[in-house]
């Protein structure tokens, strides 16, 4: 198994070129750009890669995944999943990159390197577009979803510091 420094991995998962699909990209970029982060913690543009993020797992106890979500709900509605939870929702695909991610999880629990704690913030989507931008719901909740990864991390003990 890999050490390594960090405990902990935000990952943002979707394609920033499918509109809303991004937004998780969208959410770590905005923790990256806002916050220093302890360095037991590393943020990661996971993009579409689902197996392939499999590598960064090693070593990892805390798992925190934020992501598009088909919940049925009003466009802009926040949810919170963890532990099992979260290949279970994840199973309903809403686009391409999430057959990656139950299949991420899957494989690391056949590897015994599953994290100890899991949790997914997902919103749910506007539009899904061939665009860069979010919708406008979705840009205006990027800030309340980055600070519920904020809230996250200091629930697990790391404080996030604002930077100017």
């Amino acid at each position: 198994m890999i050490e390594r420094a960090f405990k902990t991995l935000v990952l943002g998962v979707g394609n920033k070129l499918m509109s809303d699909e991004g937004i998780g990209v969208h959410v770590i970029e905005r923790l990256a750009s806002r916050y220093k982060l302890p360095e037991e913690v590393q943020v990661l543009d996971g993009g579409t890669l689902g197996l392939d993020l499999l590598y960064y797992l090693e070593g990892i106890e805390n798992l925190l995944i934020v992501d598009a979500a088909q919940t049925g709900r009003e466009a802009g509605t926040m949810i919170r999943l963890e532990d099992d939870e979260v290949p279970a929702f994840m199973s309903v695909k809403i686009s391409p990159h999430q057959m990656g991610v139950p299949d991420m999880l899957a494989a690391a629990k056949m590897k015994d390197i599953y994290p100890k704690r899991l949790v997914l913030w997902g919103i749910q989507p506007d539009e899904i577009t061939l665009s860069l931008d979010l919708s406008p719901t979705l840009a205006s909740k990027v800030d309340s979803l980055t600070d519920k990864l904020v809230d996250e991390l200091r629930g697990w003990g790391y404080e996030p510091i604002p930077v100017s």
